[in-house]
């Protein structure tokens, strides 16, 4: 009789959900295997079966935490009139100390922490980084050259124009936040932006 499989002891997408915030809490280069294993309660043998090495475990929790920005973006920016979601998500890097979990605080966006911690020496961390920037600048080019044909937006600027400048904003932002800042001077900030792409 052949043997079957060893079933898995632990539920692959709420494993990758909880790293996700382990990686995202103290980056990737401070979270240890041991870490993980303790977060996750599993045995060691079962983590590396099932995603390979840290640094694999890493980069699909970095895709996840990117398809569920991304699915929150989209849905985000469908909405009329388009400036009030800009502002929101241009100024969620000054909320992160609202979304404590028990694992602790987030710190920035975990793609712009993968760009500072791995990039560009990891070619398959810059691929993972670059797509995510590409599609982040896709998706707000799109909404905004909705708002500048309903008169919303200036048409000043091209919108993949306006859309690289808002990825500049909210990934700086995203990237001061680690170090702390004045959630009042932040959200100012945020708001210059903002006005500067009214028509």
């Amino acid at each position: 009789m052949a043997r079957t499989g060893r079933p898995r002891e632990f539920d692959k997408d709420k494993a990758l959900e909880r790293a996700l915030e382990l990686f995202w809490s103290r980056g990737y280069g401070a979270t240890s295997i041991q870490d993980l294993v303790d977060a996750l309660a599993v045995e060691r043998g079962s983590l590396y079966g099932t995603f390979g090495d840290k640094r694999s475990f890493y980069l699909d929790a970095v895709r996840l935490y990117w398809d569920v920005y991304e699915r929150r973006l989209t849905a985000a920016l469908g909405t009329t009139p388009l400036l009030p979601a800009l502002r929101e998500i241009l100024s969620h890097p000054a909320r992160l100390d609202e979304l404590i979990s028990d694992v602790g605080a987030p710190h920035g966006c975990l793609v712009g922490n993968t760009t500072a911690e791995l990039v560009p020496h990891d070619s398959e961390a810059t691929e993972v980084v670059a797509r995510s920037y590409r599609r982040f600048t896709d998706i707000v080019a799109d909404a905004l050259r909705r708002a500048q044909a309903a008169g919303e937006v200036t048409d000043s600027a091209r919108p993949d124009a306006q859309a690289q400048l808002l990825l500049y904003v909210v990934q700086g932002l995203s990237l001061v936040s680690r170090a702390g800042l004045d959630r009042k001077a932040a959200l100012a900030a945020v708001d210059t932006v903002i006005n500067g792409l009214r028509a």
